[in-house]
Protein backbone atom coordinates (compact mmCIF):
# COMPACT_ATOMS: atom_id res chain seq x y z
CA UNK A 1 0.00 0.00 0.00
CA UNK A 2 1.19 3.49 -0.81
CA UNK A 3 0.87 6.54 1.41
CA UNK A 4 1.67 10.24 1.46
CA UNK A 5 3.93 11.72 4.16
CA UNK A 6 3.90 15.48 4.67
CA UNK A 7 6.38 17.46 6.76
CA UNK A 8 5.96 21.17 7.54
CA UNK A 9 7.83 23.46 9.93
CA UNK A 10 10.65 25.89 10.50
CA UNK A 11 13.75 24.85 8.60
CA UNK A 12 16.46 23.14 10.65
CA UNK A 13 19.39 20.83 10.03
CA UNK A 14 18.57 17.14 9.64
CA UNK A 15 14.84 17.12 8.88
CA UNK A 16 15.10 14.93 5.79
CA UNK A 17 17.65 12.63 7.43
CA UNK A 18 15.56 12.09 10.56
CA UNK A 19 12.31 11.39 8.68
CA UNK A 20 14.02 9.05 6.20
CA UNK A 21 15.86 7.22 8.99
CA UNK A 22 12.63 6.71 10.92
CA UNK A 23 10.83 5.38 7.85
CA UNK A 24 13.71 3.07 6.90
CA UNK A 25 13.84 1.76 10.46
CA UNK A 26 10.28 0.50 10.07
CA UNK A 27 10.80 -0.97 6.60
CA UNK A 28 9.01 1.81 4.71
CA UNK A 29 10.32 2.43 1.18
CA UNK A 30 10.45 6.00 -0.18
CA UNK A 31 9.21 6.04 -3.78
CA UNK A 32 9.33 9.78 -4.48
CA UNK A 33 10.23 12.90 -2.53
CA UNK A 34 9.87 16.63 -3.06
CA UNK A 35 10.99 19.33 -0.66
CA UNK A 36 11.34 23.06 -0.68
CA UNK A 37 12.11 25.92 1.65
CA UNK A 38 9.89 28.98 1.55
CA UNK A 39 11.74 31.71 3.42
CA UNK A 40 12.39 29.95 6.76
CA UNK A 41 9.67 27.30 6.32
CA UNK A 42 10.48 23.75 5.24
CA UNK A 43 7.91 21.66 3.37
CA UNK A 44 8.26 18.10 2.14
CA UNK A 45 5.93 15.58 0.58
CA UNK A 46 6.86 11.95 0.10
CA UNK A 47 5.20 9.04 -1.66
CA UNK A 48 6.04 5.90 0.31
CA UNK A 49 5.33 2.17 0.12
CA UNK A 50 4.25 0.86 3.53
CA UNK A 51 3.59 -2.74 2.43
CA UNK A 52 6.90 -3.85 4.02
CA UNK A 53 6.38 -1.91 7.25
CA UNK A 54 7.24 -3.77 10.44
CA UNK A 55 4.52 -1.93 12.41
CA UNK A 56 0.86 -1.13 11.76
CA UNK A 57 -0.15 1.96 9.84
CA UNK A 58 -1.60 3.53 13.00
CA UNK A 59 1.62 2.89 14.95
CA UNK A 60 3.64 4.39 12.10
CA UNK A 61 1.40 7.45 12.11
CA UNK A 62 1.91 7.87 15.86
CA UNK A 63 5.69 7.44 15.54
CA UNK A 64 5.87 10.11 12.82
CA UNK A 65 3.68 12.50 14.81
CA UNK A 66 5.80 12.00 17.96
CA UNK A 67 9.02 12.54 16.00
CA UNK A 68 7.57 15.74 14.58
CA UNK A 69 6.55 17.02 17.99
CA UNK A 70 10.10 16.49 19.28
CA UNK A 71 11.41 18.68 16.44
CA UNK A 72 8.55 21.23 16.36
CA UNK A 73 7.36 19.91 12.98
CA UNK A 74 4.04 18.67 11.67
CA UNK A 75 4.59 15.16 10.25
CA UNK A 76 1.54 13.31 8.93
CA UNK A 77 0.92 10.19 6.91
CA UNK A 78 -2.22 9.38 4.92
CA UNK A 79 -3.13 6.43 2.79
CA UNK A 80 -2.78 7.40 -0.87
CA UNK A 81 -6.38 6.54 -1.71
CA UNK A 82 -7.72 8.73 1.11
CA UNK A 83 -5.33 11.56 0.16
CA UNK A 84 -6.55 11.41 -3.46
CA UNK A 85 -10.21 11.29 -2.41
CA UNK A 86 -9.75 14.36 -0.22
CA UNK A 87 -8.15 16.35 -3.04
CA UNK A 88 -10.52 15.33 -5.81
CA UNK A 89 -13.00 17.96 -6.95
Amino acid sequence: MRAIVTVIGKDQVGIIASVCTLLAGYGVNILDISQTILREYFTMIMLVDVSGSTISFDELSKALKASGQEKNLSIRIQREDIFEAMHRI
